[in-house]
């Protein structure tokens, strides 16, 4: 299995080094010399989506790149991407991303703005007040290295953090969470973080962030306890699947959930 591996990360660094490229299976498949039913099969596995939809998340990473490092047009951006319609760029960005190409380009004030309250924040918890009818999901948050910022959880419907979480919050520090009445559904758990010195780019473009995710998919039943969740923080890997959401934008959500609350912030 640790040479499929090899093959599959061989594959991945041949779709970035060509990923401006027409990329169908068969011709990754070929790289590697599998069958494209086998190659797709052990890349689902150790990626947890499929290699055409690791090709479309990594070329819409690009697209984020190219908003905010050059001045091209969208519409030459989504092209260059290899979207001949301006409009289905904008839907699939917006859906993944969770804002549109122009938010998105023009949102770099907004995520240092973000950052900034977030320093000031001193409550991190909502009030529950509703009655949990449905079953939690807990976990721990640790790190393989020390960390001065924010962590981001997300309980997503693919396993791969992209489109707003089902369920959502963010942690001053590593430690406990907990989602508290989640729906019957399957669930895929991710995690990333900010460290307080990041620039906006950097929280924009978040290549360099530690991240984490369960690979299994969490499934919740109605009366039935999940299991705790453990989650070890790592440096980024070949193998993660990009982050395509918006880090900011999570943020403001949940500065806005916060902001309903008195003493939220600390007074300067």
């Amino acid at each position: 299995m640790e040479d499929k591996h090899i093959e599959i990360e061989k594959a991945i660094e041949y779709i970035h080094q060509n990923i401006y490229e027409p990329l169908s299976l068969d011709e990754l498949a070929s790289y590697v010399a599998y069958s494209p039913y086998h190659f797709s099969r052990i890349f689902k596995k150790k990626i947890g989506i499929s290699p055409l939809y690791y090709v479309s998340s990594v070329r819409l990473q690009k697209a984020k790149d190219l908003l905010l490092s050059t001045n091209l047009s969208i519409r030459d951006i989504g092209m260059e991407i290899g979207q001949q319609s301006l409009g289905t760029f904008t839907t699939r960005f917006t859906e993944r991303v969770g804002m549109t190409p122009a938010q998105f380009r023009n949102s770099r004030g907004e995520a240092d703005s973000h950052l900034q309250s977030l320093k000031q924040l001193h409550r991190w918890q909502e009030d529950n007040h509703t009655l949990n009818h449905n079953p939690n999901v807990n976990g721990t948050i640790d790190s393989e290295l020390p960390l001065q910022g924010v962590i981001l959880v997300g309980l997503f419907a693919k396993p791969i953090p992209e489109g707003l979480p089902l369920y959502g919050t963010l942690l001053p520090a590593f430690g406990d969470f907990c989602f508290s009445n989640v729906k019957t559904g399957t669930y895929y758990l991710m995690v990333t973080s900010v460290s307080w010195g990041m620039k906006s780019n950097e929280l924009l473009l978040p290549n360099s962030t530690l991240r984490g995710r369960i690979k299994d998919p969490i499934v919740v039943k109605p009366f039935t306890p999940v299991a705790h969740q453990h989650v070890m923080l790592h440096p980024p890997r070949l193998d993660d699947p990009p982050i395509l959401i918006s880090l900011p934008l999570l943020m403001n959500n949940f500065l806005n959930r916060m902001r309903k609350y008195p003493s939220t912030f600390e007074k300067k």
